[in-house]
């Protein structure tokens, strides 16, 4: 009988525990997600930044999908490119240059978010700068963690959230002609299937490739080198001058 009732009142203490375990767990979770509450309200693009973090290092977890604007000013054609609109990637000109941005079919990134306003936001060009625009939308805009009440210039690699989705802002301004290829890349390219070489060498003055294919180091003129009349040819060289080219070009080349 005594040991039956040992029996019993152990069971009861070790109920109480785990009943007290149990209601610390759940205070401890409660604690936890009002900090995560906070900590999206106030600072969201940290919090978005950690939870990326995590999924990146998730085995196995592929096709992560990074939302991005990107402001692109090319001469005097102004645009956007995006991933915004149907997670695809795509070119936006608008002759105002204003892209307005909310659930309305009609704007010109539409995106079905239901925290996002009929008109949330734009984006605008505007004395050689990008803009964000908040049209008092409910739910607000953020740049950077921070909410946005007037209109704030973007910057490269600001990140903007509106309604539940957060994308990267990069700005485009800048461009630069990169060298010519060196004639034997080109001849490496040609060896690859389905490659002409004819449609690859019509891309190259003479005058750039000069030196890859000459054993001199003086500016022998191409024309008198070759025996070729390339100033007679408006659209690059005939065929039977390309193919003459690779012919002494290969017979320069010492076989290693």
């Amino acid at each position: 009988m005594t040991d039956i009732s040992k029996s019993n009142l152990f069971t009861l203490q070790t109920s109480a525990k785990i009943a007290e375990f149990q209601s610390k767990e759940i205070e401890r979770r409660l604690s936890l997600y009002q900090v995560f509450v906070k900590l999206y309200e106030h600072h969201s693009g940290l919090l978005d930044e950690i939870l990326q973090m995590e999924g990146r290092s998730l085995p196995g977890v592929t096709g992560l999908n990074v939302s991005y604007v990107q402001g692109v000013v090319d001469d005097e054609q102004v645009y956007l490119v995006t991933n915004l609109a149907e997670n695809q990637t795509q070119t936006l000109l608008q002759p105002q240059r204003i892209w307005t941005i909310g659930r309305d079919r009609h704007c010109g990134i539409c995106i079905n978010d239901k925290y996002l306003s009929r008109r949330h936001a734009a984006i605008q060009y505007d004395e050689d700068e990008f803009y964000l625009v908040d049209f008092k939308s409910t739910n607000g805009c953020f740049v950077n963690g921070e909410r946005v009440y007037e209109t704030i210039k973007l910057k490269e690699g600001d990140r903007i959230r509106i309604g539940s989705l957060s994308f990267y802002f990069f700005y485009n301004q800048t461009s630069r002609v990169l060298p010519t290829v060196a004639i034997e890349l080109l001849m490496q390219l040609s060896s690859r299937k389905n490659c002409n070489l004819d449609d690859t060498l019509s891309h190259v003055a003479p005058g750039k490739y000069l030196h890859e294919i000459t054993d001199t180091d003086k500016a022998i003129p191409f024309t008198k080198n070759f025996g070729l009349d390339y100033q007679n040819s408006n659209d690059g060289f005939s065929t039977e001058q390309k193919s003459e080219i690779l012919d002494r070009f290969f017979s320069r080349v010492t076989p290693s």
